[in-house]
């Protein structure tokens, strides 16, 4: 995939990377929607694509050429059933005196994400060549990547194209360092290996570092710089792994920003503040990179930015050359996202005096109990401060009386044996008590295929339980 990241834009096509982890209706999906000509396929997912071609088969559909993509573990006996070529025999064929075909205009499409579809059928996101172009150089400033980097891929290149870091790594001469499968040992062991100097993670990955066997870790000695996005990771969580010897930096972005749009620029002065409030700083989303045009946090009925007073809660809206052409074949949804010229994220957050932006919610999360907002990442800050849970996901539950009333669902650590009752008093001793939650269900997060829980399933869940009045 790192080698088709160059390989497809060079050849004057359009790259579609498509996550590994969905299961062949979808792949059908988005191969039809994506009008895809050629599918490149690892020979552990094989099977996902030949059922996935096998759906688009009975729709009398044109079916893409399949490229098998092999190592050295792979079988004799694997099923070569609609293989039109494999890869390193392909590249054999190829033309050593090729011209790399141009785009004709820099805002032709260089790539299309298929978002992680938390709560809805994924949508193709269209990158250009000079969005790409700007927010790899962008990441590599925001990453303080220097010549000759060791990069270790967690985050996987089907996830915004890897954050445009295919490309920043080879423009700082880098190594890269690919795993199958993301695990603390696998990291700690990359780590010590190669002399990681950079990794990026999702929240999740910082979370299960924090809560590794003793067994799977390893010294760190030398500082690693770590990048990480999502939802705001919890302060307890940052200062875990600054105790590992791991440098963090938050980033904030949406697949339709290339990733990283936003990043929290650290301070010189607070290096002095008590580490929780350091920590604190550090899961704040910050200000914009130096390739995106304009951030702000708008009322969305007006669009007025809302004042910097760190309290008045807006949408977060973006607008620049680093934010996506539209949605691929959706008019609609493109024209509903682009709204008076900004791009609507569909995140609450607050602005600070010092023009740092903090998320406080998604809109469709934010809970309104009594005709107050309770913002579900505030609690879940504080649920993951306990000691027991490893886990933590806040929604609405409905209530006569209320309206709303935030019910958490929470995943304990190994070990550890906690009732409800336990989980509401500790929130109602951190927190206001209209914000504690009234309902905790101990469970397993479902996770979309990018490792967010999706928390649209809990919403049923709660739904499903009625009022709690």
């Amino acid at each position: 995939m790192y080698e088709l990241h160059f390989a497809v834009p060079m050849a004057g096509a359009i790259l579609c990377t498509l996550n590994s982890r969905l299961d062949a209706a979808m792949v059908s999906v988005l191969l039809e929607h994506s009008q895809a000509k050629v599918v490149f396929v690892d020979y552990q997912l094989l099977q996902i694509a030949q059922e996935a071609l096998d759906l688009l088969r009975k729709e009398a559909r044109e079916l893409p050429i399949l490229v098998l993509v092999t190592d050295s573990d792979c079988p004799s006996t694997i099923d070569i059933r609609s293989i039109s070529y494999e890869y390193e025999r392909l590249l054999a064929d190829g033309h050593n005196g090729f011209d790399i075909v141009r785009p004709h205009s820099e805002w032709d499409p260089i790539s299309i994400n298929y978002t992680s579809g938390t709560t809805s059928r994924p949508k193709g996101v269209v990158y250009s060549h000079r969005g790409a172009y700007l927010n790899t150089l962008a990441t590599v400033l925001l990453f303080r990547m220097d010549l000759f980097p060791v990069y270790l891929w967690n985050v996987p290149m089907f996830h915004c194209n890897g954050w445009c870091l295919p490309w920043g790594v080879a423009s700082q001469f880098g190594i890269n360092v690919c795993v199958r499968k993301v695990s603390p040992k696998t990291i700690f062991d990359n780590i010590a290996q190669h002399k990681v100097t950079h990794m990026a993670g999702a929240p999740t990955v910082l979370n299960m570092i924090v809560n590794s066997a003793a067994a799977d870790r390893k010294p760190i000695d030398h500082k690693v710089l770590v990048m990480t996005g999502g939802s705001p990771p919890p302060p307890q969580i940052i200062s875990k792994m600054e105790e590992f010897g791991f440098s963090i930096s938050h980033l904030y972005g949406l697949t339709e920003t290339y990733g990283p749009g936003t990043f929290c620029a650290w301070r010189p002065e607070w290096d002095f503040l008590p580490h929780e409030e350091r920590s604190k700083m550090k899961a704040r989303q910050g200000v914009s990179h130096v390739g995106l045009e304009g951030i702000d946090v708008k009322d969305p009925a007006t669009m007025e930015s809302v004042p910097s007073d760190g309290k008045t809660i807006g949408e977060v809206m973006f607008r620049g050359n680093t934010v996506m052409s539209g949605y691929f074949r959706d008019l609609k949804a493109t024209e509903e996202a682009f709204k008076e010229g900004w791009f609507h994220t569909g995140d609450l957050a607050v602005k600070h005096s010092d023009g740092y932006i903090e998320v406080k919610d998604r809109l469709k999360d934010i809970i309104i109990s009594g005709g107050e907002n309770i913002s579900s990442v505030e609690v879940e800050t504080v649920l993951y401060s306990h000691p027991a849970v490893l886990e933590a996901a806040v929604v609405a539950r409905p209530d006569d009386h209320w309206g709303q009333t935030p019910c958490a669902f929470v995943k304990l650590k190994e070990g550890f044996d906690v009732d409800s009752q336990e989980i509401i008093n500790f929130c109602r001793d951190h927190l206001p008590h209209y914000m504690a939650p009234k309902t905790v269900i101990f469970q397993d997060m479902p996770k979309t295929s990018t490792g967010k829980i999706q928390k649209y399933v809990l919403r049923e869940i709660a739904k499903a339980l009625g009022s709690n009045s």
